[in-house]
């Protein structure tokens, strides 16, 4: 879709502000579990923070990721940052913990729920491309300069490919591979999305898929989302009863 659709965002926003599901109603309520949102490529954490609150008006325990830009390595953000969230939010509520990640940061939360599994129950991805890349030109050429910026940076400390489909480190090991059994899944994707393409950001388990009626920018605000998230979530904490790291 073309990319200026994604200036509907804006209406989106209004429509959260004015839905019951904002202040709770109609969407079950949480057990106190922790649930980790993860930032986008070129974001941070607090565009976020209207589905922050919102997940603990409902219940829920939740933590920004903590991985400050999306602009760096993701094995990096994952073993330096994301980690050690995770760990926190496991150890604060004596649970596994639930992922939210958004764009690329659903991607990079699907890697750290592969990476370690005994302390996550769910991933919740929202218009993630995890079976490919597949963007927007003007997102493809950003990410280019992105990874110079990477290489620049840390140099010889990453691979020759990091930043590209063609690196061999955990991240995009975690994300080839076979994803754990155990964890929950939830893929939500928009055919209107102005900024990845949608065929990539679904697994293709009808189970798992959802498709709404959003931009990619509006995800994050879309009230129709809201009342998704906090049903998989409902749905996940019924699959994981008992949801101690010792489960």
């Amino acid at each position: 879709m073309p990319i200026w659709l994604e200036a509907l965002v804006g209406i989106e926003i209004v429509f959260l502000r004015i839905s019951p599901v904002y202040w709770g109603f109609g969407v079950p309520k949480g057990d106190g579990s922790a649930v980790v949102l993860v930032p986008g490529f070129m974001m941070n954490d607090l565009y976020l923070s209207e589905l922050r609150a919102w997940l603990g008006r409902i219940g829920y325990k939740p933590y920004f990721s903590g991985i400050g830009w999306n602009a760096e390595c993701p094995n990096l953000l994952i073993r330096q940052r994301l980690t050690e969230t995770i760990q926190k939010a496991c150890r604060a509520t004596g649970r596994r913990v639930h992922l939210v990640g958004h764009s690329l940061g659903g991607v990079i939360a699907r890697a750290a729920a592969a990476q370690m599994p005994e302390s996550v129950a769910s991933v919740i991805t929202l218009a993630s491309p995890f079976q490919g890349v597949a963007a927007h030109p003007s997102i493809l050429r950003l990410s280019e300069w992105v990874r110079a910026r990477i290489h620049k940076r840390h140099g010889g400390s990453v691979l020759p490919e990091c930043y590209t489909s063609a690196c061999t480190c955990n991240f995009l090991e975690a994300i080839v591979k076979d994803f754990p059994p155990s964890v929950g899944q939830t893929a939500v994707y928009t055919k209107s999305d102005g900024i990845v393409d949608w065929h990539v950001c679904k697994t293709g388990d009808l189970s798992i898929d959802r498709e709404v009626s959003a931009t990619h920018l509006g995800l994050i605000f879309s009230p129709i989302v809201y009342d998704l998230i906090g049903r998989r979530l409902a749905v996940a904490q019924e699959k994981n009863p008992l949801t101690s790291r010792s489960a």
